[in-house]
Order: C-alpha cells, then sequence, then structure tokens
C-alpha cells in the first residue's frame, strides 16, 4: 500500500520486521564478541537472544527515522538503564558505548545511515526506503490476515 510509512505501524512489529531483514539479507556484519558482551554496566549478563545485535540495529533505525540525527552518546542514552546499587538509591546508566558504536558503524557499511553534516548520523534515503517498505508490508500482512480471520468468523456463524 503507498503512502504507508513506520509511524503507521507498531513498534515492536517494525523493530521485528527490520531485524529479521537485516539477519536474512545477511550483509550486515555482527562482531565476533557480541555474543559474550553485555549492553551495559548496569547489567550482569549478556543478552539471552541470540539475534539481539539485530535486533538493536533495527531499533536504532527505528529511532533515527523518528528523531533525526543521532550520536553514539544518543544511542547510549536511549538505551540506557537504570543500574541497581544494593542498598542505594539507583541511578540512570549509560549503554555500553562499543556495541552502540559498533551497530552504528555496522548500519553505516552497508548504507543504511550516512554521517550528518552537524555532527552524528542520520537515516539514508536507501534506509528510509527500507523502512518504508517494511511497514507497507507489515500493513499489508496484517490487513490480509483480518480478512481470513473474518472470513472464518462468517463462515462459521452461518453453519
Amino acid at each position: 500500500m503507498p503512502g504507508t510509512t513506520v509511524k503507521d505501524v507498531d513498534q515492536d512489529k517494525i523493530v521485528q520486521g527490520v531485524a529479521l531483514f537485516l539477519k536474512k539479507s545477511g550483509k550486515l556484519k555482527v562482531p565476533d564478541n557480541m555474543d559474550i558482551v553485555k549492553t551495559s554496566k548496569s547489567k550482569e549478563l549478556s543478552p539471552y537472544n541470540p539475534d539481539w545485535f539485530y535486533v538493536r540495529c533495527a531499533s536504532i533505525l527505528r529511532r533515527m527515522y523518528h528523531r533525526g540525527p543521532i550520536g553514539v552518546g544518543g544511542v547510549k542514552k536511549i538505551f540506557g538503564c537504570r543500574q541497581r546499587n544494593g542498598g542505594c538509591p539507583s541511578h540512570f546508566c549509560r549503554a555500553d558505548g562499543a556495541v552502540s558504536r559498533r551497530a552504528v558503524q555496522a548500519l553505516e557499511h552497508i548504507n543504511l545511515i550516512e554521517k550528518h553534516s552537524d555532527g552524528g548520523r542520520k537515516l539514508s534515503p536507501q534506509g528510509q526506503r527500507d523502512l518504508d517498505r517494511i511497514a507497507s508490508q507489515i500493513v499489508a500482512s496484517s490487513r490480509a490476515a483480518a480478512k481470513k480471520e473474518a472470513a472464518v468468523l462468517v463462515l462459521t456463524t452461518n453453519e
């Protein structure tokens, strides 16, 4: 459906769709140590999902679609979380810089994002086109599923 953008789709669905696209394309280079790295110093363990790097890159792309140029510091702030300090009060802790930097560099390497003249990085025209295409596919598949469900409902009520 023409005219469908990322803003028209639920954020969890678009992130899952873009992550699947990045994984299937095979172009995104996942660094070697990403299976043992923590995403923040406030975390105790590495992520359970083996495809977490694709999900992180997809989420970065979605955020760049909504909010203009973002640098690595902004990405660290977006994915930061609360650090529990035992008996002391908890405080905000930024995410790991190496993970954020490598994700941004990997996306830049496959030309989905590009450097901005004022600093940081922004979504490239190719990246925006890919995200909009994935969003339109998600909307089309959800509409087809809704039509199929409505047809099944009509058949069951007629019997």
